[in-house]
């Protein structure tokens, strides 16, 4: 006959404040509190595959950096965007156009409440779209990086025959 043992052994307690998100961790909790912005690695690493100039990677920086929900988009005005970036007002415009152009993003003019024009709200949706699609490319390449890993660490003699 065997005897069980009635000892209860408690869960690990929570800790009181969660532990800090790598972000915290890297720059630090004053530096976090003025919020960030969340740039996929895709879209940085596409830079040059996605046609675009350092001015306009910029723009699209700032644009993400003001973007905190999907059903709100953006509409910072041009001199917000030149004094944030330090160049000319009159340098956003042909990059905005080109990066209309490129169907990256939306420019859609709105007027004010006293019937002038105010600020052009910028839509992602291509941006966003053009990203999505080059996920899988991406993904292919982890793949393969993957595999390769796997197979340079597994000994010769115990790797499927090629």
């Amino acid at each position: 006959m065997t005897t069980q043992d009635s000892t209860v052994v408690a869960f690990p307690a929570k800790p009181a404040t969660p532990a800090p998100s790598s972000f915290e961790r890297i720059w630090g909790k004053k530096v976090k509190s003025h919020g960030y912005a969340a740039i996929p690695t895709i879209l940085i690493r596409s830079q040059h595959r996605l046609g675009i100039n350092s001015t306009q990677f910029c723009l699209l920086m700032h644009l993400l950096d003001l973007f905190w929900s999907p059903d709100r988009p953006p509409f910072p005005t041009k001199q917000q965007l030149a004094d944030r970036i330090g160049i000319k007002p009159s340098s956003i415009k042909p990059n905005m156009k080109a990066l209309e152009q490129a169907g990256l993003i939306q420019r859609v003019q709105h007027k004010t409440s006293a019937g002038d024009w105010g600020a052009n709200t910028y839509h992602l949706d291509g941006l966003i779209q053009r990203i999505k699609d080059l996920e899988p490319d991406f993904d292919m390449e982890k793949k393969k990086r993957l595999a390769e890993r796997k197979r340079v660490e597994t000994p010769k003699g115990k790797r499927p025959k090629e």
